[in-house]
């Protein structure tokens, strides 16, 4: 199992929090000894305790804030994006609640009563990314908890403090430390609680590499439900519109928000023929004036750093990689202190590359493909396992209904950014990208499970058919 745990702030290299791996045996038997008392608590008794949860975060709002910047080091602004949907995220899963699994009448023989009702699963694993480590986790907690189930959360070993801030708040709520649990650990921990017996369900956001490997490992258990998010190689196609600085800014936010690691930031920019000179060079211009400093730098910053050193390493050799394959340098990513994270967002064109590796280069990388119209636009869309994303930009409604039908992406824009999707919405994508488990409005469905009933006060029941005469 793993050794110590311990966090650095990547914009400093300063540590942050260190404790020793939890012990998964034994978190898992207590969340199996406290789910059935927790399972029996009426609906509107877990949902009162979910909003007390939003209220001790929205006390905490600033504090909170502060330790995701320093943890992830995404600028403060960014931070204070993700605290507000934790809060949000509770009014949001119990509306979803109530229309994704409420409770229904049908019509049955004989004067009975047949129903649709659901059950909780019973233990849930939730394993959580570094990228958003308090609202991407909490957006499988908080339905969980209000569907009947409990969660036993172990965050990534790169931000376990925001972790451990995020259920201390539930605790705080009232709700007890046996039906939220966290769990300190390394990648051992996250194999060994993946595969416990005690576990029912196993929520996870993460790189498509984990997210196979948990999907292969549990092969054999179809008990267990599973969902997976495992992010993109996103596509931003770029079509016909006299609006080319807006264009350029939807591709940044797209790119270069949270330093590109989003699972839905773009990572392809597919350009037509007669839009590449101006739209990329404004792409160039605009990504040469984003500020890249500490989360709390005045003035504020777009990007702050990528996660950790070892992040950045390889974001460079990517790089070097397509630049030495026959892509063509845009705008070349610099680290200016090999010491710390920091890069600047980085552009090439890659059209003339005989392969284009197809995986999610999570950072702020961006290649630019050219094509010659919007079907082989499409075409290049597709050409990735992945399909999590994609956006179009400029055309037609007529153009926008052919990218849609077309595209192999579980969340389809027109003229918006590839990323920003809204937690009222169904999020989650197909192949390389999810499992067909689509979270945020829809994590209800994997929460709980339906159960059919036929139900008559008094046994009655007769057969006409096949027996001899009494």
């Amino acid at each position: 199992m793993s050794s110590e745990i311990v966090s650095f702030e990547p914009a400093t290299g300063k540590e942050l929090w260190r404790s020793a791996p939890g012990d998964v045996d034994a978190t898992v038997d207590r969340a199996r000894r406290a789910w059935p008392a927790w399972a029996a608590q009426p609906l509107a008794t877990r949902i009162e305790l979910c909003r007390r949860f939003a209220n001790e975060v929205r006390k905490k709002a600033d504090e909170f804030a502060e330790l995701i910047a320093r943890e992830t080091g995404k600028p403060l602004w960014e931070a204070h994006t993700e605290v507000e949907t934790v809060i949000k995220k509770v009014d949001i899963s119990v509306t979803a609640y109530a229309e994704r699994t409420g409770q229904k009448k049908l019509d049955s023989a004989l004067q009975g009563k047949a129903a649709v009702r659901h059950k909780p699963h019973g233990v849930m694993a939730v394993l959580g990314p570094y990228n958003f480590p308090a609202h991407l986790p909490n957006g499988h907690i908080v339905p969980a908890l209000i569907a009947g189930n409990v969660v036993v959360f172990k965050p990534s070993e790169k931000t376990p403090a925001v972790g451990e801030f995020l259920v201390e708040c539930f605790h705080r709520a009232g709700i007890s430390a046996a039906v939220v649990q966290l769990l300190v650990g390394g990648p051992d921990e996250g194999k060994a609680l993946v595969a416990h017996r005690g576990v029912d369900g196993v929520l996870f956001t993460g790189s498509a590499q984990a997210g196979i490997a948990i999907n292969r490992k549990l092969a054999t258990s179809p008990g267990k439900i599973v969902a997976l998010e495992m992010g993109g190689n996103n596509p931003i196609v770029a079509m016909d519109t006299p609006k080319i600085s807006d264009a350029a800014t939807l591709v940044i936010q797209s790119a270069f928000t949270s330093a590109g690691q989003r699972c839905t930031a773009a990572r392809r920019l597919i350009v037509k023929d007669s839009m590449y000179d101006d739209l990329v060079a404004e792409v160039k211009a605009l990504a040469g004036r984003i500020l890249v400093d500490e989360p709390f730098a005045d003035p504020a910053p777009f990007m702050g750093p990528v996660i950790d050193n070892q992040a950045a390493d390889q974001l460079m050799e990517s790089f070097l990689y397509l630049l030495s394959n026959g892509g063509k340098a845009i705008r070349h990513m610099t680290r200016p202190n090999d010491d710390l994270p920091f890069l600047s967002p980085a552009i090439i064109d890659t059209t003339a590359m005989a392969e284009r590796p197809d995986v999610e280069l999570f950072g702020p990388l961006l290649q630019v493909i050219r094509v010659a119209d919007l079907d082989e636009g499409i075409a290049e869309a597709n050409n990735t396992r992945f399909g999590l994303s994609a956006s179009l930009i400029g055309g037609t409604p007529q153009d926008y209904n052919r990218f849609w039908a077309n595209i192999r992406a579980g969340i389809v824009n027109w003229n918006r950014p590839t990323n920003g999707a809204s937690s009222a919405a169904p999020f989650g994508g197909v192949g390389l990208s999810g499992n067909h488990r689509p979270a945020a409005y829809y994590a209800a469905d994997y929460c709980a499970y339906p159960v059919a009933s036929t139900e008559m006060d008094q046994p009655r029941a007769s057969v006409g058919v096949g027996f001899k005469d009494a």
